[in-house]
């Protein structure tokens, strides 16, 4: 294959993975589904799970060795936008809503699920604890799939909430908040997980931990404000310089890069720009850079879906996988509704608001999605523990929309205003744009 007929077979995967996307996602709609369902399908579909089956070796032929590594670029590009966008949109003060309820519920939608998926780990770890001829860390294996398994998407579960007009309700802005608090404590519980993975010896671990700090404080202490500078520069008369996005993707992708030198994965070095990214300007931050970078990401977004289909083998995981499978899947589950229904229920909420909050936080979509293909880049998951994984996050993710009631609530005391309620939601603006697919709403 040449150099030219192999880009154009790139830009053939790319229209091929749209347009399976697109075809799919009305009758993902009439089930109830946000757009991000019919895109994981798709993926998982062009796979060897389905148009591998068939006979001509599709998948293979469609999507050749030589070209995904052209994918995989194209979709880390997708990814590292994402990452900052959620980053960006994260707010730690709806930690403040509704006071404790919103702290008890957090804390219990992580802790029981990372406790159960640890101690199911624990039981898997022996039957995948080799890796392309590597031994698996029992210890990094624990850790990841207990914090894979506390994951709540904090966009999709967004965009559920809107589209079944839960913003103004209690259910809606407790899930919010207790969500925006969960996502960002479990992305630091994965950070910490990606650096014992990437340390073989305590003074490495030691090495990265303190590279890590240093950097962190350089972003909040020099970046930050040279960011405020930067964009009142740029943004005068009420208008921004094109310039503005340009330089804002160019420092995602440097922090990206600067986190993986340090040894721990790229994702971690968009989110945390996204962290420092200076908030408010009226909404001109939001018209010209954060909508635009997420109309791109909805673009870029269903390539990253084909790359983890590619790794997606339902066929491979035989008798004992469905087993396995079936564990992951009911461990997720029940933890997850488990915590936050008694969690729920002690904050004083009745038996169906404290059910739907459940459901809402037992959603794992596209974050999940990232954090499984961190730990196959990572060299912790195998392809059979990765399928099944994947498939756990498009069952949670599925329960939602089906299960959650479309009932009047009346509006809580103290509950966040219409536009103060779709802040609260990163994927909210997105989700109207894309159909729940582009930028923070594709989770």
């Amino acid at each position: 294959m040449t150099g030219g007929s192999g880009a154009m077979l790139v830009v053939v995967d790319v229209a091929v993975v749209l347009a399976v996307g697109a075809a799919l996602t009305p009758l993902i709609h009439r089930l109830r589904q946000p757009r991000v369902i019919a895109e994981i399908v798709a993926g998982i579909a062009l796979g060897p799970s389905l148009l591998g089956l068939l006979p001509g070796h599709l998948t293979t032929r469609l999507f050749p060795a030589e070209v995904r590594p052209e994918l995989s670029a194209i979709s880390q590009v997708g990814v590292l936008l994402f990452m900052f966008l959620v980053g960006w949109e994260m707010n730690l003060g709806h930690a403040r809503t509704r006071g404790g309820a919103v702290l008890s519920i957090s804390l219990a939608s992580i802790a029981l699920p990372f406790g159960t998926g640890a101690v199911l780990a624990a039981w898997l770890h022996r039957d995948h604890a080799i890796v392309d001829g590597h031994h698996v860390d029992k210890v990094a294996f624990v850790l990841f799939v207990g914090t894979a398994m506390a994951v709540t998407a904090f966009p999709v579960l967004a965009r559920i909430i809107m589209e079944h007009r839960l913003q103004m309700t209690p259910v809606g802005v407790i899930s919010l908040a207790a969500a925006a608090v969960g996502d960002v404590l479990a992305w630091c519980m994965l950070a910490l997980v990606s650096i014992v993975a990437a340390s073989s010896h305590p003074e490495r671990l030691l090495q990265v931990i303190g590279w890590s700090a240093l950097y962190a404080l350089v972003l909040w202490m020099a970046v930050r404000p040279l960011l405020g500078v930067l964009i009142r520069r740029l943004s005068r008369g009420g208008d921004v310089s094109p310039q503005l996005l340009v330089l804002v993707v160019a420092g995602v992708f440097l922090s990206a890069y600067t986190t993986d030198l340090i040894g721990i994965h790229a994702i971690f070095g968009a989110f945390s720009f996204g962290l420092i990214m200076p908030r408010g300007s009226g909404g001109v931050l939001a018209s010209r850079v954060r909508i635009p970078m997420e109309h791109v990401t909805g673009l870029l977004m269903p390539i990253f879906f084909i790359s983890t289909g590619l790794s997606v083998d339902i066929i491979g995981l035989g008798g004992g996988g469905l087993l396995e499978l079936a564990a992951i899947i009911g461990v997720a589950c029940l933890s997850k509704l488990g915590g936050v229904v008694a969690a729920g229920r002690a904050a004083g909420m009745s038996w169906a608001d404290a059910r739907t909050v459940g459901l809402l936080m037992n959603t794992r979509g596209l974050t999940e999605l990232i954090i499984l293909n961190a730990g196959l880049s990572l060299g912790i998951l195998d392809t059979r523990m990765f399928t099944m994984m994947v498939l756990m996050a498009l069952a949670t993710t599925a329960m939602a929309g089906p299960f959650i009631p479309r009932r009047p609530y009346a509006r809580p005391e103290g509950a966040l205003p219409p536009a103060a309620a779709v802040e609260a939601a990163p994927a909210a603006g997105a989700g109207r744009g894309s159909g729940g697919s582009g930028g923070s709403g594709a989770a």
